[in-house]
This record gives structure tokens, C-alpha cells and sequence, in this order.
């Protein structure tokens, strides 16, 4: 997701800088150039050649070494990069940022640089919560740098509180973030998500094997492309994308309602949610025991959301729908697209290695009602919700 981006990361003195060789791997796993450029503290912690190892790129440490700044150096990285990322940014780096003051190889990069800056401040929690720290923090946030806020819990002084570098995650959310272009701000969308459990008593239910990966990627896409984004999702371990409001259900009865509730004032609805299509036609009261004889279980079906939302949807709102498919993938794919009055819908063949319930890939083809039929190769599902966002975007520059 970060491929053909340049990203610079800069390295303070502090314990947490063993954090950001994970980073550096991280930053790398997702496509980007990775150069750092380390303080002299920051190299009495972990030492440049870990870091040239893992980003394949040479460390910068010198502001005045001869053969880089035979270039200058310092204003060549400082145009190079994409986004700067400073992990971790301890008080006197965030103090020598909000005075600017250029007095070694980094911080003379980071008053040359036009690139977005991530400041992921690291410290004690006492120097984070110091006036100074404060009054600098909020200087950087003044100037448009975006501030990844520390974590809380155990420090390596042996104390507890603010001041941990934040979740590597939660630093690449971000990076995610930045770097991805605006294209659906102000627009307000609705994903749905996971499965649905329909109980027939009270420690059993009918369901599915979705786990919401490919809601929760849809979601996290739109929102780092600025949407303001509704997560509806079923029971499902992930956690809320960043920045998304989660609101979680357990039926598709609860599904159907909060989405009906919701839906008016959706700009676009991708119904990602597996949905049980049945539910018991009564609910025990007791835990129903086992017992030798043959038990039978009447079923009726539950109401469609997605053919209700497309019913009622108006002229200028996006509906997309998803089909997982065992058999005859474009005829069923096409049929749900008329019959529930979708713009779009995303087929998969579940039998395919790779495609479908809980897997991090997705293979899938994405048709449109214009007869344009889009046969995408293995991806992440990220990438994915990548594709389908692109699509939403297209139809609303039409609408326009």
C-alpha cells in the first residue's frame, strides 16, 4: 500500500528507538523506501548498520560528511522524502523542532523538508507531561505536523504512565493515512462486516465462517482516504480500524435496523457483511439438552437488507453489494446486481484457494450496471477495498 512512496525516518536517543528497526521492516513489507537518519544519541542504542540492513538504504549520521554533502546531503533527503516519521521524537528533539533550531543532520532535514511530518513522541511519562513538552508539542501541531500520541503502561525507567512510543500499528495507520489522498472527504459512508449469529438457544447459534476482514479493510481505506466511515459489524476479535466508528451487532435483525437508521444519510453503503439468510423460527428460553433422538430445526428467513437498500436508495447514493459464490459466479453475480439494484457489486468464488472467509488475500471480480466486468488478480484485501473505493469515487464524479 506504500509503493513508490519515500519515506524518511528519523531516530532520536531514546530506549524506544529499538522499536523503530520493527518499523523500518514494517515500513519496507509495505513497499516504501525507507531511508533513516539517526541522531548521535539515537546511535548509542541500536547502531546504523541495523538499520541499513533492514532499510537497504544507507544511514544518515553526519551532517558534515563529505561525500553526502558533497551534495548536500541534507536538502537532497529533505526533497526525497514522501513523509517524514519521526519514532521515536524524545522532549529535546520535539523542543529543538518548535525552536528551530538546525544544529545536527536531522534537524537540519526537518526545517528543509516540504514533506508531512509524523511526530511519535517517546519519554518519561513526567517530561511528557511537563509544561514545556506540552507548549512544544502543541507548537508542532501549530506548523501542521501530525502528532501520534504515546501510549500508556509500563516504561523503561521502571514507571507507569504517558510517555510509550506508540503502537508500531498505530504509526503505520497513520503513515497509511498521510500518504493516501483525500478523495472521499466529506463524504459519509457505511460498511458492513462479519457474520451474523441467529441463536436457537442461548449458547447456540446458526452463523458463518466470516471474520469481517474484508469489511474491516473497507473501512480503514475509506478512512484514510478522509471519509467519515459507520463501521456496522457483526461478532468478530478485530479491533475498530483508526478512526472509525464501530457500532457492533449481533443479528441481522439488529444489522437490519441500525443500518436502516443509518442509511439516509450515507453518501455510499458497501455491504461486506455476511449475512445469516436464516434464523430459527423460535429461540429457546433454556439451554436445549442433548439428547438420543433426532432433533429438528425450523427455519425462516430473515429480511433482506440488501435488497431494502436498494429500493430505497436515491439517485445520487452509491450501493455496493458482495457475492460469495461457490458456482456460476458471473450469472449469480450479474442476477444480484439487477435484482437489488446495486451499482456495483464484488463476486468471489469461495472455493478458490486464497478468495474469501478469513484469509488476508481476496481474489475477486467487481462488476458494474454498465456491463463492465473487472477481473482483479490475487491481492491483499486492502487492496481491494482500494479498488472498489476507486469505482465509488468514478460514480460520483458522474453524479456530479
Amino acid at each position: 500500500m506504500l509503493n513508490d512512496k519515500s519515506i524518511l525516518l528519523g531516530v532520536s536517543g531514546g530506549i524506544a528507538a529499538y522499536k523503530s528497526a520493527e518499523l523500518v521492516r514494517l515500513l519496507v513489507k509495505a513497499g516504501a523506501s525507507v531511508r533513516v537518519v539517526m541522531t548521535a544519541n539515537a546511535a548509542q542504542f541500536v547502531t546504523p548498520l541495523t538499520f541499513q540492513t533492514l532499510s537497504g538504504n544507507p544511514v544518515g549520521t553526519d551532517l558534515f560528511s563529505l561525500e553526502a554533502e558533497s551534495r548536500i546531503g541534507h536538502i537532497h533527503q529533505a526533497r526525497l522524502a514522501d513523509l517524514v516519521i519521526l519514532a521515536p521524537a524524545t522532549a529535546n528533539l520535539i523542543a529543538k523542532m518548535a525552536a528551530g533550531i538546525a544544529d545536527d543532520y536531522l534537524t537540519t532535514i526537518l526545517l528543509a523538508t516540504t514533506a508531512p511530518v509524523l511526530v511519535c513522541p517517546a519519554m518519561n511519562s513526567k517530561m511528557w507531561e511537563h509544561p514545556a513538552t506540552q507548549r512544544n508539542i502543541n507548537t508542532l501541531a501549530e506548523m501542521g505536523h501530525a502528532i501520534c500520541e504515546p501510549a500508556s503502561g509500563p516504561l523503561a525507567c521502571r514507571e507507569e504512565g504517558a510517555g510509550r512510543l506508540a503502537d508500531l500499528g498505530d504509526i503505520m495507520e497513520w503513515a497509511f493515512k498521510i500518504l493516501s489522498p483525500p478523495t472521499l472527504a466529506g463524504k459519509n459512508v457505511l460498511v458492513s462486516a462479519g457474520p451474523t449469529w441467529e441463536r436457537f438457544d442461548p449458547v447456540r447459534f446458526l452463523s458463518n465462517p466470516s471474520t469481517g476482514k474484508m469489511g474491516y479493510a473497507l473501512a480503514r481505506v475509506a478512512a484514510w482516504r478522509r471519509a467519515n466511515v459507520r463501521l456496522v459489524s457483526g461478532p468478530t476479535p478485530l479491533e475498530a480500524p483508526f478512526g472509525v466508528e464501530r457500532i457492533s451487532v449481533s443479528t441481522a435483525a439488529e444489522m437490519r435496523e441500525r443500518i436502516a437508521a443509518l442509511a439516509p444519510a450515507m453518501d455510499a453503503i458497501v455491504m461486506a457483511a455476511a449475512v445469516s439468510d436464516y434464523r430459527p423460527a423460535e429461540t429457546a428460553r433454556q439451554k436445549l439438552k442433548k439428547s438420543l433422538d433426532r432433533q429438528t430445526l425450523l427455519l425462516e428467513p430473515t429480511q433482506d437488507i440488501l435488497a431494502e437498500l436498494g429500493k430505497n436508495k436515491t439517485d445520487s447514493q452509491v450501493l455496493v453489494g458482495f457475492a460469495a459464490e461457490t458456482e456460476k459466479l458471473l450469472e449469480n453475480a450479474k442476477d444480484k446486481l439487477i435484482r437489488k439494484n446495486l451499482d456495483l457489486i464484488v463476486a468471489n468464488d469461495l472455493t478458490k484457494e486464497g478468495s474469501g472467509f478469513g484469509t488476508d488475500t481476496n481474489e475477486v471480480i467487481i462488476l458494474d450496471r454498465n456491463g463492465t466486468i473487472s477481473d482483479l488478480p490475487p491481492s491483499s484485501k486492502e487492496e481491494v477495498a482500494a479498488q472498489v473505493w476507486d469505482r465509488v469515487e468514478r460514480i460520483f464524479a458522474c453524479v456530479k
